[in-house]
């Protein structure tokens, strides 16, 4: 069995996610109480507790998904004797997953990546006035199906110019998000909806991430990750925008830096994973997104979900 652990991304969240880690474990309620005091914010009994609606918060959301991904790893370390340096082939995460993944194999410390993420999720929802930009749902689409798409739906054409639309996810099995100007979006979305594809449909977030627009986010992450480098991780990253692995603190700091406003290639992660021999992955935190998506893309591996007490102890039980 060759392990790889991946960690998810926004979207993941919901109100009540870890706190029944937090009452069953130990090494889980010190995490949450260090990103608590690091941020100066309750932010575990707003996880616990909600408001839906302020959890979603990109700001919030972001450190809070880290939170619980690195409170399930604890656990697994502590209570189950796993071993990530000796144990784990590889790790990846989805967008801020990747913080995840990275302070799981120690690349950062928990409190350097809940406020990386934290201001990370800031710059995001600043990078773009509110109603400026979108992002959207294209499923039953293919990768270069969705790239013409977008090229079709950038020019305006009221105005004769162009925007931004492009693909943000290619989360594979014909799901591809893509993002930018709000306009494009929408017209992406309907020269979709005219070209047959099964499915696309506007979705419910803040900022159009993952694009070229969320460059001045791309430039304050730069800035931040000068100031709080990686450490060399105890095991590879297979990183989101070059979907291969790497081991090196500066290439590790410019790819995140690259990721803001890359693509999140995680059919490609996944693929690559498998191909250096990984056929056990485990979802480590909020939700089963990643594990759903496993299943479509490495349907010969087996995955699992590791969020709560219950699936901590059947996933010891596995590995």
């Amino acid at each position: 069995m060759a392990l790889a652990l991946v960690f998810p991304g926004q979207g993941s969240q919901v109100v009540g996610m870890g706190r029944d880690l937090a009452a069953a474990f130990a090494p889980a309620r010190e995490v949450f109480e260090a990103v608590d005091e690091t941020l100066k914010q309750n932010l575990s009994r707003l996880m616990f507790e909600g408001p839906a609606e302020e959890l979603t918060l990109t700001a919030n959301a972001q450190p809070a998904l880290m939170a619980v991904s690195l409170a399930v790893l604890r656990v697994l370390e502590a209570e189950g004797g796993l071993d990530v340096k000796n144990r784990v082939a590889l790790v990846a995460g989805h967008s801020l997953g990747e913080y995840s993944a990275l302070a799981a194999v120690r690349a950062f410390d928990v409190p350097q990546a809940a406020r990386l993420l934290r201001l990370r999720g800031d710059a995001m929802q600043k990078a773009v006035p509110a109603g400026t930009g979108a992002m959207a749902a294209l499923l039953g689409a293919e990768m270069e199906q969705a790239r013409a798409i977008c090229e079709r739906a950038a020019e305006n054409p009221e105005t004769g110019e162009r925007e931004v639309v492009e693909a943000a996810n290619d989360n594979g099995g014909g799901q591809v998000v893509i993002s930018g100007h709000k306009s494009a979006v929408e017209r992406a979305v309907d020269i979709a909806k005219a070209e047959g594809i099964r499915r696309a449909m506007l979705l419910p977030v803040s900022a159009p991430f993952h694009s070229s627009l969320m460059a001045p986010a791309a430039d304050a992450m730069g800035e931040a990750l000068e100031r709080n480098p990686p450490k060399a991780p105890l095991v590879p990253v297979v990183a989101n925008v070059t979907a291969a692995k790497a081991t090196d603190p500066d290439l590790i700091r410019d790819l995140l830096v690259k990721q803001v406003t890359g693509t999140v290639r995680w059919r490609e992660c996944v693929a690559a994973m498998a191909a250096m021999g990984c056929d056990t992955f485990v979802e480590v935190g909020s939700g089963k997104v990643l594990t759903g998506l496993m299943k479509r893309n490495a349907p010969e591996a087996t995955a699992m979900a590791c969020g709560t007490p219950a699936e901590i102890e059947a996933v010891l039980k596995s590995i």
